[in-house]
């Protein structure tokens, strides 16, 4: 059996979101509605599920969705990486650091020639810093979570943050492109089969 687990951009990310419905109570009735259907597992890790409640108000399906999907923590303290892993991690948010520090030494030149500083600096420099910095990049627990608990599942991740999609490809882990997933559950659905490397 496919087992999949979860990222909040299924429910949350517009474009990706956009397949089960248009409004957040509409999205996640059709993908329960899907999932009921489905001959696969889903999962997200507490705090991803927790983001996910503080994000929208889930508490009318709540039951619903705890029923559908299981709602489980990686066994962190069980799990190893490949040191691997690690040291591309920190090269990357060193190297991270060093383009957001020239983004704002581009900004400073350009306010210390600015008259007075100008607002747009400054929104323009967060959002300069803010791609620099996390585009692409793990950079939270919730995002860890996720894909530590597809690798211990040997599940698929799901989800439409390039950080993630990163580091699972990196660490071996299936992906399944959040774009397609109502489609890959329909396709499913229809022909009963568990997939590739299913029971």
């Amino acid at each position: 059996m496919r087992r999949f687990v979860l990222d909040t951009s299924v429910f949350t990310n517009p474009h990706v979101a956009g397949q089960f419905g248009e409004d957040p109570e509409d999205i996640l009735r059709t993908f329960l509605t899907l999932a009921r259907h489905c001959p696969a597992e889903f999962y997200m890790p507490l705090s991803v599920y927790e983001e996910f409640r503080g994000m929208r108000d889930l508490e009318a399906l709540a039951a619903d969705f705890e029923t559908v999907v299981w709602v489980r923590s990686p066994r962190r303290f069980a799990l190893t990486l490949p040191s691997d892993i690690l040291y591309e991690f920190i090269d990357e948010v060193r190297t991270r650091i060093d383009r957001g520090l020239r983004i704002a030494e581009e900004h400073t030149r350009q306010a210390g020639a600015a008259e007075s500083l100008r607002p747009e600096l400054i929104t323009q420099l967060r959002e300069r810093f803010r791609e620099a910095m996390r585009k692409g990049l793990v950079d939270s627990r919730e995002d860890v979570d996720a894909v530590l608990l597809a690798m211990e599942l040997d599940a698929e991740l799901a989800s439409a943050d390039e950080g993630m999609r990163k580091l699972g490809n990196r660490m071996g882990i299936k992906l399944v492109t959040a774009d397609y997933l109502r489609r890959v559950m329909e396709n499913l659905s229809e022909s009963g089969i568990p997939g590739p490397g299913g029971a």
